[in-house]
């Protein structure tokens, strides 16, 4: 860690060097500065002792961001994963990622208010105002899900004039999409905005057995639909008083898990037919043939009411929301690399027909021609593949139902005065449901779409049900909150903020009781189908096969009558302490001490006993090469706390012209989440864990100059070195690099601005270029090596050096013309259309991963109406 910090070091002693050397008197005359609002009142940006990167409505509208990705993408130290479903995002901020399952880990603020479910950031982005993305700890401020940063939107204010713009786009893969806003005033202190947008198309990748053997539609794999519905009223009774209501309801209808199975067994290398187990994953050629159309639905809809009233000495601002969020899933399942179906009629029959019908699975999905190391008899040979045109594989589904309540009061100090201060009251009650299912598919016809799915986690069990995850999670959270900013001298601002967090959660299973049983084709004294349980103490059998094997006591050979309800609570104080020196006009220095933290939580009820029993349970784990495990998953995971030091400057030199600023920080974080997912016998499980101890380390620099009056360069850069220190869970994985954390993210750009021949109209050109740099989704990694499921075959043991992904860099174009009333304009995303993976998760006792494809090349034509 030190060695990369010295190297650090290096470039930001130049700048402190140079800004010893600049004079301090060339601007002619102050220019208007980007103004912030990251500590809940506006600044200008580079006041606030932090580091923000800032999209302007210029920029957002010439960069065309309409998405999360579009932003995160420009931004130095920020990146994202986006694969499994809608709704589903994890965001790295320096070396800090966001876990599934579990709470983000930056504060998401829309409007000044601060939104608490994760699926409500991945969405469509309009009618934006301005973005800040800002890095580091932000407890202090913003509370339990801001260990890593915040983000804060803000979209356009009614207007009392009537204003409008209509937008629409089409674009290759049948891609189109449209939006409208209008504003105006409805009384003398009344306005109205309303906005809609919608979006359609049928994605970049084709399900080629739909095309080849079905004769059906083979955009099913990444297609996509939605539409969002966006109302804001304003009014404003007197100059001192503000209440604004905004509604928003939104729908997508697409695709989900769009993934293929790559295996990390060196030992074979090349199997029969040339299907390769050890694979590097960056060269895996994609190929979709899953019988299964997925499906991705969701439904959301939050109101939200703010009121702002001026009392000259201190503001009070009040707001309070309601969210609710319903989202599932049904996509082909993960269970088939086990011969979780093998023994089913179906299973036989559809891998026969295929063999005979002439389709080829994609390797490593079929081993041999007859009978495989797994016993399937299938003339087709052996079954190994989680989503191929088979029924052997089953299929999974999902639920992720949220809804929550939450308000806030503060009052805050005016801005013109040395001590600044602010105090507040925060109450969150939320309300989650989440139900992950394996089950069997019944079809012969090999062809399952998503209507037979509706009530699989209502009221019954559906009966093709084989296992099952399903609870109610409730959680209550207060806080109180306060920070003050003195101005100690002129030009040196100190500051302190602090936070105490409270969070009580209860979990309740909402899995039916042991007298609704699976289908008996796998039970629990038999395991893993041709394993028998021999000293596992149930020799004799037990009665019945429940859902889920938190129902059975494996230490008496019974069944339990319920799962016992669980509850907890979490707290933490949240300190931090800053200190801004302007050293002149040209340079402004900063530093920062701040402590981050994650409520911990609940996994699904049953996760332990099910890691237990199929990983940790010695005489299974013997008979599948892992002896025992040792997996310290448990149906709990600990709350995560970070400690976050940070150095930075922000510079503005030649009138406004060049704009520098970078940073370096340093942070250590205890019980990091991260989110595993397990496959085997008994289908697939997701759960968070907590690594003990983690260490990061990094620095980033970003510029912008503004080279002539119509051309303007910019990029920045940011390097982490994040590690596991340690890990008791898996201790092997010490010294490996943090998962999901980049080693580096970049970009760079040019934006060139012209006035054209005809009066009023510019030429607008932009090139965006971002790269991000090698990147670990597992704890094990390099050359670690881990037994997996498949030992006892001969397999041999997982290797993990073929599962990073390879550094990436996409370059987006956008060019065309505009003048006050219209628009026209062609964008290109990834020009060059750069082969990259979006997510590699791994699963290390499957011996392999699940991985996602990125983006193809995608090109639209747009035109605009404004009036």
């Amino acid at each position: 860690m030190d060695r990369f910090t010295h190297r650090l070091l290096a470039p930001f002693s130049a700048v402190l060097v140079l800004a010893a050397a600049l004079p301090v008197n060339v601007a002619a005359e102050e220019l208007e500065e980007v103004i912030v609002t990251a500590r809940q009142r506006e600044e200008k940006l580079s006041d606030v002792p932090a580091s923000i990167t800032a999209f302007t409505e210029g920029v957002i509208e010439r960069a065309n961001i309409e998405r999360a990705a579009d932003f995160i993408s420009m931004t130095p130290g920020v990146s994202m994963v986006q694969s499994a479903e809608v709704g589903d995002s994890q965001v790295s901020i320096r070396g800090i990622n966001g876990s599934r399952d579990a709470e983000q880990n930056f504060a998401f603020i829309v409007d000044g208010i601060l939104h608490t479910n994760p699926s409500a950031f991945n969405r469509e982005y309009a009618d934006l105002q301005q973005i800040e993305v800002l890095k580091g700890p932000q407890g202090a401020i913003y509370g339990r899900s801001a260990s890593s940063g915040a983000i804060i939107v803000t979209t356009k204010k009614p207007t009392q004039e009537l204003e409008g713009k209509v937008k629409g786009s089409v674009g290759n893969n049948s891609t189109y999409t449209g939006s409208g806003v209008v504003s105006g005033g409805l009384t003398d202190d009344l306005s109205g905005r309303l906005h809609v947008d919608y979006r359609d198309t049928d994605g970049f990748y084709e399900n080629s057995y739909y095309a080849d053997f079905l004769n059906k539609d083979p955009d099913i794999v990444d297609d996509f639909e939605n539409y969002n519905i966006n109302g804001r009223l304003l009014w404003e009774p007197m100059d001192n008083l503000s209440v604004d209501f905004r509604a928003h309801y939104g729908e997508v209808d697409a695709a989900s898990i769009s993934f293929n199975a790559a295996f990390a067994l060196p030992v074979f290398g090349f199997v029969p037919r040339g299907a390769p187990l050890f694979e590097d994953v960056n060269e895996h050629k994609f190929e979709f043939q899953p019988n299964i159309n997925p499906s991705n639905e969701q439904e959301s809809m939050d109101f939200s009411l703010k009121v702002d009233y001026d009392m000259d000495w201190a503001t009070v601002t009040a707001w309070s929301l309601y969210s609710d969020v319903d989202q599932s899933f049904l996509a082909d399942g993960t269970s088939g690399a086990f011969s979780f179906f093998a023994g089913e009629a179906n299973c036989i029959a559809t891998t026969t027909a295929l063999f005979n019908g002439g389709v080829t699975l994609p390797p490593p999905q079929v081993l041999g021609s007859n009978t495989g190391p797994l016993g399937a008899a299938n003339p087709g040979g052996s079954f190994l593949g989680p989503y191929t045109p088979t029924t052997c594989d089953g299929y999974q589904y999902q639920e992720r139902n949220q809804d929550d309540i939450s308000f806030e009061i503060r009052l805050t100090s005016p801005d013109d005065q040395p001590l600044r201060w602010q105090g507040g009251f925060y109450f969150l009650s939320l309300d989650r449901e989440v139900g992950v299912a394996t089950l069997r598919d019944p079809s012969t016809a090999a062809d399952v779409t998503s209507s037979g799915s509706a009530g699989l986690l209502t009221s019954f069990v559906n009966p093709l049900t084989e296992a099952l995850v399903h609870d109610k999670f409730d959680t209550e959270v207060w806080a109180v909150f306060g920070q003050l900013a003195y101005d100690i001298m002129d030009n040196l601002e100190g500051s302190v903020a602090l936070r105490y967090d409270h969070e009580a959660r209860k979990v309740r299973s909402l899995v039916p009781p042991p007298n609704v049983q699976r289908s008996n084709f796998i039970d629990y004294t038999t395991g893993f189908l041709i394993f028998p349980l021999g000293g596992a103490g149930c020799e004799d059998g037990i009665v019945g096969s429940p859902l889920n094997p938190a129902y059975v006591d494996f230490a008496t050979c019974t069944t339990l009558n319920d799962i016992p309800d669980r509850k907890k609570s979490f707290e933490e104080l949240q300190p931090k302490i800053s200190l801004r020196w302007n050293a002149n006009d040209v340079w402004t220095f900063f530093g920062s001490w701040g402590v981050g933290f994650k409520s911990g939580g609940f996994n699904n009820q049953g996760s332990k006993a099910t890691i237990d029993l199929f990983f940790n349970n010695p005489a299974l784990g013997a008979a599948v090469g892992l002896g025992g495990a040792g997996l310290a998953i448990e149906d709990q995971f600990q709350k995560e706390t970070s400690s976050a030091f940070e150095v930075g400057f922000k510079s503005t030199y030649l009138d406004g012209r060049i704009n520098m600023e970078g940073a370096l920080y340093y942070t250590e974080v205890d019980d990091m989440q991260i989110f595993n997912f397990f496959v085997g016998p008994f289908g697939l499980l997701r759960v968070v864990s907590n690594i003990d101890e983690v260490k990061i380390a990094g620095g980033e620099f970003a510029m912008d100059v503004q080279m002539t009056d119509a051309w303007k360069v910019y990029g920045g850069i940011a390097i982490t070195n994040a590690r596991i220190d340690k890990n008791s869970i898996r201790p092997q994985t010490e010294g490996n690099r943090v998962p999901y954390a980049p080693e580096f993210t970049a970009n760079f750009g040019t934006e060139f601005i012209k006035p054209t021949m005809w009066e009023g109209v510019d030429f607008i050109g932009r090139v965006d270029y971002s790269v991000v740099g090698p990147t670990w989704f597992a704890e094990p990694q390099r050359d670690d090596q881990t037994p997996t499921l498949f030992t006892p075959f001969g397999f041999g043991l997982a290797d993990w050096s073929l599962t990073q992904r390879d550094t990436y860099g996409l370059m987006d174009v956008r060019v065309g013309f505009q003048n006050d009333t219209w628009g026209a304009f062609m964008t290109v995303k990834n020009l060059l259309d750069e082969n990259y993976l979006q997510e590699v998760i791994p699963a290390p006792e499957f011996g392999g991963s699940f991985i996602h494809p990125g983006s193809q090349r995608a090109w639209a034509v747009e035109v605009s109406y404004s009036y």
